[in-house]
């Protein structure tokens, strides 16, 4: 396919290298459908979802001005081509037995089908995901919202494979997170659980979110929330001509860069520990460009977990996540056979 990326990826484990006794490993369709780019993959996972390895992957842009119809067959042509390399290896164990997707937008898990979506991918809620997929490989086929399968990825390959509970927490161009309990996404009666940056802070006071609302934490700390950010506080053009150059100014001297830091970063850790009160969970897992970007925001999400965080949960750990890149397709992976 012109302008994909294919390349060979080495292995991403937990525990044992063996699967469970006498089961043999499970070759799984994997993609993970965002608003800039689709990735396809082949995954071996063990059916005990105790190791799984991402044999290669593909890489396409997502066409989303053409829509959804256009995003949808963008995705499939990217699954055939692993199927079909698959396939050509003559190797009866590569066959794909299932597809895992993660997608951008609200997710019905029962029916494959998304349900709602933003601008980011115009005319996707409506599309019949999982059905289509079915339809064109001919095996089961399941879809899962796409921070939903990065928690799910995190939860059982990375920093939360020893943790019967996962709160993961991605802070990038929008604010969203994912609750995982013994191995499940808790996804909600509509699909819609999860979304840690529609959670009210004063902070945020009068600030516009994306949702249309006001006051929501992703309006001031997710990424470009905190330049818009940076810019009323006074910060000049060049440093928030990106992240990457605000967090230098942050980094360099006290100013509008370094406060918009702190003030994001003690927002985003009142509302973890406002949600550590609730869900009580073992584990927090930090993901998304937002996170090291500043050491002042790090500090400032401590500080924040702290001043909200009841005495019980506050030795909660809050760590980088550890999966990385391929989470998604790994949670993807694991959502199929589950």
């Amino acid at each position: 396919m012109p302008g994909a990326e294919h390349r060979d990826r080495e292995a991403t484990d937990r525990g044992s290298d063996a699967a469970a006794p006498g089961a043999a490993p499970l070759a799984v369709l994997a993609l993970d459908i965002g608003g800039t780019k689709i990735t396809a993959a082949r995954v071996r996972i063990a059916p005990d979802r105790s190791r799984a390895e991402v044999l290669e992957e593909t890489t396409v842009p997502t066409p989303a001005r053409e829509g959804a119809r256009a995003v949808l067959e963008a995705a499939l042509d990217a699954g055939s081509r692993i199927v079909g390399d698959a396939d050509g290896a003559g190797d009866a164990g590569a066959r794909i037995s299932a597809v895992g997707i993660s997608t951008a937008g609200v997710v019905d898990v029962a029916r494959g089908e998304i349900t709602h979506a933003t601008s980011s991918l115009p005319g996707w809620p409506g599309t019949r995901v999982a059905a289509a997929f079915t339809e064109r490989f001919g095996t089961p086929a399941r879809a899962l919202n796409d921070v939903h399968a990065h928690g799910l990825g995190e939860a059982l390959f990375g920093t939360g494979r020893d943790a019967s509970s996962l709160l993961l927490v991605a802070v990038g161009t929008g604010i969203g997170g994912a609750q995982v309990v013994d191995g499940r996404p808790v996804v909600g009666v509509r699909g819609a659980a999860g979304h840690v940056g529609h959670v009210t802070v004063p902070e945020a006071a009068s600030v516009p979110c994306t949702c249309g609302r006001v006051g929501h934490l992703e309006g001031l700390a997710s990424g470009p929330g905190i330049l818009d950010l940076a810019r009323r506080l006074g910060a000049d053009t060049a440093q928030c001509a990106d992240g990457p150059a605000l967090a230098a100014a942050a980094r360099d001297a006290d100013g509008p860069a370094r406060e918009a830091y702190r003030l994001a970063g003690l927002a985003t850790g009142r509302v973890i520990g406002s949600l550590l009160n609730v869900l009580d969970a073992q584990t927090v897992a930090l993901a998304g460009g937002v996170v090291g970007a500043s050491e002042v925001w790090d500090d400032a999400l401590r500080q924040g977990v702290a001043r909200e965080a009841m005495d019980v949960v506050s030795a909660t750990p809050v760590v980088p996540a550890q999966a990385g890149a391929r989470a998604a397709l790994l949670g993807a992976a694991a959502w199929a056979i589950a």
